[in-house]
């Protein structure tokens, strides 16, 4: 697979403009995904606002190998931040998610209210890269829908602050970003999960990607979702063989684009395993 870069101007706009905002917020919750728990961090997040009360959330986790995730979650524990893996459909999530913002959030209100600032609102960014349920998050807490959600990477453009009620102000942000990543394996990772657009890269490369993690750490449901009785093939015969068994067939022959779109939109929909990228809990 080629070198993948991916930074857009109105990325680097966004990062100077969330970075502009630090100051004016009580909790950050940075959002991830449950898949690759590691990997789909942006390290410049990293850097921001390290005083700041910070919320992990590593969404989709309904589609999320479940022994992984008790293994990252474990690991985790070991930090100062607060972490919660949350399927965003699920109200119960919904809840414990708010009310960890509340109680993170409540300790700036004290210390503004002794300055003798009455604010009541607890002011909340929110920031991750494309495609992991910002605004889906937004949604949900806002109780009614006022964020464009689309499964598209880059799919918000602008800031927006959101008065959800008396309590809560949001922030939603557009998904950044690195200019680009020095550890390639990381990138790929997030090609295969959609948040790179797939315009940028052959989907080809991306399902023999796909094909190659799935034999190692998934064989079983690979052979049991396709019906194949036999992985040790070159990923071009599996993949024919995948589109002979579905039937997709064009002029008597095996549909290759289709039968690859199949397999990528299976794979990112956990149709073929619950799975997770990141297996080195570092």
């Amino acid at each position: 697979m080629k070198d993948i870069h991916w930074f857009p101007g109105h990325m680097k706009k966004a990062l100077n403009n969330i970075e502009s905002k630090l100051k004016l917020v009580d909790v950050i919750v940075e959002i991830l995904d449950a898949r690759a728990p590691k990997s789909s961090r942006n390290f410049l997040f990293k850097e921001f606002a390290p005083s700041k009360k910070r919320l992990f959330v590593f969404s989709k986790k309904d589609l999320a190998d479940e022994i992984m995730m008790k293994n990252w979650a474990f690991a985790m524990t070991k930090t100062q931040n607060t972490v919660i893996f949350a399927d965003l459909n699920n109200n119960n999530d919904i809840k414990n998610i708010i009310k960890n913002i509340e109680t993170l959030g409540q300790e700036n209100l004290k210390k503004d209210y002794e300055k003798g600032l009455k604010r009541k609102a607890i002011r909340v960014l929110i920031i991750g890269i494309p495609n992991v349920g910002k605004s889906t998050l937004i949604n949900r807490i806002i109780g009614k829908k006022k964020v464009n959600v689309e499964n598209r990477p880059g799919k918000t453009r602008s800031e927006q602050w959101i008065k959800v009620n008396e309590r809560f102000e949001l922030l939603d942000t557009p998904g950044v970003l690195p200019m680009n990543y020095e550890d390639q394996d990381v990138a790929k990772k997030l090609a295969m999960l959609g948040s790179i657009k797939e315009s940028i890269l052959p989907i080809s490369n991306l399902v023999d990607e796909i094909i190659n993690f799935l034999k190692i750490y998934y064989p079983l449901a690979l052979k049991e979702k396709y019906h194949l009785d036999n992985l040790d093939l070159a990923n071009a015969n599996l993949i024919s063989q995948i589109g002979l068994n579905r039937g997709f067939l064009l002029k008597g022959q095996v549909d290759i684009v289709r039968t690859e779109a199949t397999i990528l939109a299976d794979f990112r929909n956990g149709k073929i395993a619950k799975i997770c990228l990141d297996r080195l809990l570092d």
